[in-house]
């Protein structure tokens, strides 16, 4: 929804489960923050992440929780990405 806006420069869902998109995520932050210093608008990361002692899991299976159940719910990727 915030991508559909005039303002957003960079709108992106990202997740902590695995390494490969820990390090995703840490790009699509400095990218974000790169849009912000740039001043050409608004930038939003969103991060998926587990609470395995609120989920009442161990800290694997809420990895898998996240990988596997709410991927599917919110599906990661960049949704706006203006020029730079």
């Amino acid at each position: 929804m915030l991508a559909t806006l005039d303002g957003a420069a960079y709108i992106a869902r990202v997740s902590v489960h695995d390494l490969k998109n820990t390090i995703n995520a840490k790009r699509a932050i400095k990218k974000a923050l790169e849009y912000q210093r740039a001043k050409k608008g608004f930038s939003m990361v969103e991060v998926l992440s587990t609470c395995p002692t609120n989920w009442g899991m161990s800290p694997a299976a809420a990895m898998d929780y996240v990988k596997e159940e709410m991927t599917k719910v919110f599906p990661l990727g960049v949704y706006k990405e203006a020029a730079l």
